[in-house]
């Protein structure tokens, strides 16, 4: 029976599968938000009971705390918003680039357990098995203690050649005075991507009317990889740089990457990259036998086999279990506490809650706020899966 009929009927409504269902749903929604209502209620008058004071005015309020690591302007006499917004920038910051380490080393090492090469793939292998074993919390301590800690002390610090230093103190870095140029940067990733997008365009209708086909892989990592590069080393020729020199007892100048960042970053790329390489490996072993045959019998050789018919088609099986190992990074990030890194626990839950005592409150921050990030990330890869698919067919 067609629904607008069901509406029209008020007795037959419940004799419908989808108003059924809908009602249901409704019915949990309902129960759900009752439940989190009376435990928010429960928890405000328990704390009026005990003199707590609550509310989320102490945000606008003087936070008092220090931070060595920040992305944004900041100070102790900024106010606990800011301090979030600091927590957040570190956050997000070494969450992006331990996702580009952890995909990277994942498909290296995941493509590397299939080689017919038995050095490579018993090394992926014991790599794999050997961290996917091990508690992450074990594996940043590992990291922070035993390697980067391990490092030299400043007056022996490694020379990079002499454009910066290592030692256990971090990496330093020159820095430019003046930043406005590598705004070009970006500019020029934006309009490489956009360019591969109408050069791909342009070889599908090319290929289409003489079928000649057009490098647009190598055409579009140079267009990428390319502007940007060239615009990253135009900006560094026009502006003047601090360069780190040893100076007493350590180093002056220039940037300095924590070592915290360092091992919290080394630490979620590697283990990620365990867990992603069985989600590549897995996906290449989806496409069947006779893919591959087939392409090898057009003559294509084994990079173009697996670059152009293997992914391609594995990428509809890794997508979903890759959202989720991207994900787990984000949530993994807040091991940064058990190192001092200055991320949304530590800075947040940590400093913050100790020194306001408003727990509710900053928790129920906290948890809304990894929930938008990972909402974000889930559906960026829902919509990359649904264009795979799309383009796949």
């Amino acid at each position: 029976m067609p629904f607008t009929d069901s509406i029209l009927r008020p007795g037959r409504l419940l004799h419908d599968g989808r108003v059924r269902g809908w009602l249901a749903q409704l019915a949990i929604a309902l129960g759900v938000l009752g439940l989190v209502w009376y435990f928010v209620d429960n928890a405000g008058q328990n704390l009026a009971r005990s003199g707590v004071a609550t509310g989320f005015d102490f945000m606008g309020a003087r936070s008092g705390v220090d931070i060595d690591f920040k992305l944004i302007e900041y100070g102790p006499d900024s106010s606990y918003a800011r301090l979030l917004l600091v927590g957040i920038a570190n956050t997000l910051f070494v969450s992006a680039f331990g996702i580009v380490l952890a995909t990277v080393l994942g498909f290296a090492v995941g493509i590397g357990r299939l080689s017919q090469n038995w050095l490579l793939q018993g090394f992926s292998t014991i790599y794999v098995e050997a961290v996917r074993n091990v508690p992450l919390l074990l594996f940043v301590l590992l990291w922070y203690y035993l390697v980067i800690r391990g490092l030299p002390a400043p007056r022996q610090s490694i020379d990079l050649f002499g454009a910066g230093f290592v030692n256990n103190r971090g990496v330093f870095l020159p820095s430019p005075v003046a930043g406005a140029p590598f705004y070009a940067v970006p500019a020029a990733f934006a309009a490489g991507v956009l360019a591969t997008l109408v050069l791909r365009r342009w070889a599908r209708a090319r290929q289409d009317a003489t079928g000649r086909p057009f490098p647009v892989f190598e055409a579009g990592l140079a267009l990428v990889a390319g502007l940007p590069l060239l615009a990253a080393v135009v900006a560094a020729l026009a502006t003047p740089w601090n360069w780190p020199a040893l100076r007493g007892f350590g180093v002056r100048g220039g940037v300095a990457v924590i070592p915290e960042f360092l091992a919290l970053l080394a630490a979620l790329g590697t283990y990620t990259a365990a867990f992603i390489a069985e989600i590549v490996r897995g996906g290449i072993l989806s496409v069947t036998r006779g893919q591959r045959e087939a392409a090898a019998a057009l003559g294509l050789s084994r990079r173009q086999v697996l670059r152009l018919v293997v992914l391609p088609q594995a990428m509809r099986v890794i997508i979903p279990p890759l959202t989720s190992q991207y994900v787990n990074l984000v949530k993994n990030s807040s091991y940064a506490a058990v190192i001092a890194y200055p991320e949304i626990v530590s800075v947040f839950v940590g400093s913050a809650l100790n020194n306001t005592g408003r727990a509710v409150e900053i928790i129920a921050i906290t948890l809304a706020i990894y929930l938008a990030i990972n909402v974000s990330v889930s559906l960026l890869m829902t919509w990359y899966s649904a264009r795979t698919a799309t383009a796949a067919r």
